[in-house]
């Protein structure tokens, strides 16, 4: 199961991280600038850059010299607490689901690292209504925790042992 957790978290991260190396080096996409990707009537997917200083939906964010560098270990830490559970995972969804989210945090602290933020582009929109923008990280975090609390909540019991 850590074989597939890995390759998995592996190739999000690849994905991640060439993502935003296309919308910063060869797009070169300007802060805030939308560049229309599809629209189907009142649904529409943009690219739209900024610079996520917090966590999920921008919480925590802040211009303290030492904010990026805390998120940036505890998200660490999280990956190496997840990697732990990786090892004694007992379903391959299970493995796959902590890869994907140990690939998008450690796509995220990269970013932190460099950049002192993360590169955010992805924008869904419909109805006039945005979604936060996110990244190919988050996107992989977001699925994996979901397949997470899905088998929390679905997963059947283990069949009782007779008593001899």
């Amino acid at each position: 199961m850590m074989r597939l957790g890995l390759i998995l978290a592996v190739v999000l991260l690849v994905a991640d991280q060439a993502s935003k190396y296309w919308v910063l080096e060869v797009l070169d996409l300007p802060i805030l600038r939308n560049l229309p990707l599809v629209s189907a009537g009142p649904l529409g997917l943009d690219l739209t850059m900024v610079w996520n200083r917090g966590v999920t939906f921008g919480l925590l964010s802040g211009d303290g010299p030492l904010n990026h560098i805390i998120l940036a270990v505890v998200a660490a830490a999280i990956a190496g607490f997840l990697l732990r559970w990786m090892a004694k995972a007992e379903t391959r969804p299970i493995a796959a689901a902590l890869g994907a989210v140990v690939g998008g945090a450690v796509g995220n602290v990269i970013d932190r690292l460099r950049f002192s933020a993360v590169v955010d582009f992805i924008d869904v929109h419909g109805w006039g209504w945005h979604w936060y923008i996110f990244n190919v990280a988050d996107a992989g975090i977001v699925c994996g925790v979901g397949v997470l609390l899905a088998d929390a909540l679905f997963r059947r019991a283990p069949p009782a042992k007779e008593a001899a």
